[in-house]
């Protein structure tokens, strides 16, 4: 029974969302001449399409009647939250540095992995999505000068596609 629950944890129309908003974000943050205007419109971004899954995933939790905080919602959060939580204090530092190259590949590297394990609780195309930023990110680091590219394919693209499909096979 946990495993069930587990399974339908991740809001597909929040995916859907977060991906809406990175498909606006990433044509803006592209037009930025300043290294660090660049970085403000993903860090709002972020912080947008961060709240609307949030929010998603606990109306999705509400209306089958379980808790976020259940033992699968815990195990995801603890699972994906040190990846973000690492990502967090890396974009501070190497902004502080005017280090920005190397972001977009490190925030689709450590948020793939945030996934991968967090997806772990989840059905399979959750860590599949994971997986897929990883490569992203890799391609990140191999071709730097794709990374708003990437970052578009990635937080947009991917999210819209296992979005729409978690929300079609997985209710919601």
């Amino acid at each position: 029974m946990e495993r069930a629950v587990a399974s339908t944890a991740v809001s597909g129309i929040g995916l859907v969302a977060a991906g809406v908003v990175a498909c606006i974000a990433a044509p803006m943050a592209a037009a930025q001449s300043a290294r660090r205007a660049w970085l403000g419109v993903w860090l709002i971004a972020a912080a947008v399409a961060a709240s609307v899954a949030a929010a998603t995933m606990w109306r999705k939790a509400r209306r089958l009647r379980t808790s976020l905080l259940s033992k699968p919602g815990r195990k995801l959060l603890l699972n994906l939250s040190p990846p973000i939580f690492a990502g967090a204090l890396l974009t501070c530092e190497l902004a502080r540095r005017g280090d920005f190259d190397v972001l977009p590949a490190m925030w689709m590297l450590l948020y793939g992995a945030g996934v991968i394990t967090g997806g772990a609780f989840s059905v399979r195309l959750v860590p599949t999505m994971g997986a897929c930023f990883m490569v992203a990110g890799a391609f990140g680091l191999l071709f730097p000068a794709w990374q708003n590219v990437l970052l578009a394919i990635s937080f947009g693209g991917l999210h819209l596609v296992f979005g729409a499909l978690i929300s079609k096979n997985h209710g919601g």
